[in-house]
């Protein structure tokens, strides 16, 4: 396999999870009968661009299906997070009437919808179906395809250029990165701003948090990397921020390379920290799976004991992160009785792989399990919160990353 960016050879493994099914492949009562695709989940490292990316083997479409049962709505702090963009672009960017945004990935409507309150013309791109058809609902128009430049061709033809384009989890989601990269140079106008949002390879390695490597997430990026690849389409990074989200991103802001504005120091300051932290060095990238391996080990035996103490053991949360962490450690119902999530898509299916029931939320309460362990640890202080309750019985929460440790403090 060839870097999916630079073309050079890939001759460094950076992280081997194993085999298991695509973590948003979620299984029905009657499929838990029924033979079960899985894949390599390996990722490798380019030593040419430093990119890190799955090696290839599942496709997009059969990834991003119609039934697709990831809805960012499903997150308080998601949309919390949402609602915050929409304001700091909105002022920052002089957004009004006579503007154009798409986003690209639009999901459900998290995000968009704001800027259809708010009288903004924007327009939705978005592959899955589901998701799709929950933006609709909300008066957001959407074109169901998978982006780049032939879908931004046809966009700019028909006279859909953008002011602001708006990429926020999908940068890492696209198989050809160069091409995704091209098309929003494509439709971007004279002056516009396209912000991308992904989660920070710097973070992924300092956190120990392989858990976030699945197959649908194609590429892990340095803001070094996201430089490269840009700048090779023609656009140019003026400024980025150090999110919170996602245990640690990057919102870059992006715009052809011929803008007048001017790169911050932050720009500057950030290339230089992850130069210092190591991600230009290979040695850095061959320590990551004795980590990985580290937290399989521990979490196996943190479930064990408490099998063996008798306490009953829940999880909270049926999310990829947590699909790819059970699956690498062999979790079964024998260790973790069930997982609640809050997604009426996914509740009454079966985690793949390890084929745990999914419930609703309420199911803690009526089960009453000893430990919760809370498999999305991004948001594991809106779970606690949310689920307090737990506690009056003597439940205790846990996470896995970036070490496994109760969480009740």
């Amino acid at each position: 396999m060839n870097c999916r960016h630079c073309g050079a050879p890939l001759r460094h493994l950076f992280l081997d999870l194993g085999f298991a099914p695509p973590s948003n492949a979620y299984r029905t009562r009657a499929s838990l009968t029924m033979p079960e695709t899985t894949f390599p989940l390996r990722l490798r490292v380019c030593d040419a661009c430093w990119l890190v990316q799955t090696e290839d083997y599942a496709d997009a479409a059969s990834l991003f299906d119609a039934d697709y049962a990831y809805f960012s709505s499903t997150s308080q702090t998601w949309l919390d997070h949402a609602a915050r963009y929409f304001a700091t672009v909105c002022e920052r960017f002089e957004l009004g009437p006579s503007s154009v945004v798409v986003e690209i990935a639009s999901n459900d409507g998290y995000l968009l919808r704001h800027f259809v309150d708010a009288g903004i013309p924007c327009l939705g791109i978005e592959p899955t179906d589901s998701t799709a058809a929950a933006a609709e609902a909300l008066g957001i128009p959407v074109r169901r395809e998978f982006f780049g430049t032939v879908l931004a061709a046809q966009l700019a033809r028909d006279g859909t250029l953008a002011d602001l384009v708006v990429g926020n989890n999908v940068l890492a989601h696209v198989p050809d990165i160069n091409d995704f990269a091209a098309g929003i140079a494509r439709i971007l106008k004279p002056g516009g701003t396209a912000t991308l949002e992904f989660p920070h390879l710097m973070r992924m390695i300092d956190g120990v948090q392989f858990d976030t490597a699945y197959h649908e997430h194609y590429s892990y990026l340095s803001l070094f990397t996201a430089q490269r690849i840009l700048a090779g389409a023609g656009l140019r990074i003026v400024d980025v921020d150090e999110l919170p989200t996602h245990g640690g991103s990057l919102r870059i802001y992006a715009c052809h390379d011929g803008d007048v504005r001017a790169t911050t120091a932050d720009v500057a300051r950030l290339l230089a920290d992850e130069a210092e932290r190591g991600l230009r060095s290979i040695d850095t990238y061959r320590r990551f799976q004795a980590h990985a391996e580290r937290v399989k080990d521990d979490l196996l035996a943190f479930l064990i004991g408490q099998k063996r103490e008798g306490r009953r053991v829940a999880a909270y949360g049926a999310a990829a992160k947590g699909n790819t962490l059970l699956n690498f450690a062999g979790v079964k119902p024998d260790l973790v009785e069930f997982v609640c999530d809050a997604a009426p898509s996914k509740q009454g299916k079966y985690l793949p792989g390890s084929h745990i029931p999914i419930l609703p939320t309420a199911e803690l309460r009526a089960r009453r399990p000893d430990t919760v362990l809370i498999l999305p640890w991004n948001i594991a202080d809106e779970v606690m919160t949310q689920q307090r309750p737990i506690r009056d019985w003597g439940g205790r929460f846990a996470v896995a990353l970036p070490k496994v440790e109760f969480c009740d403090a």
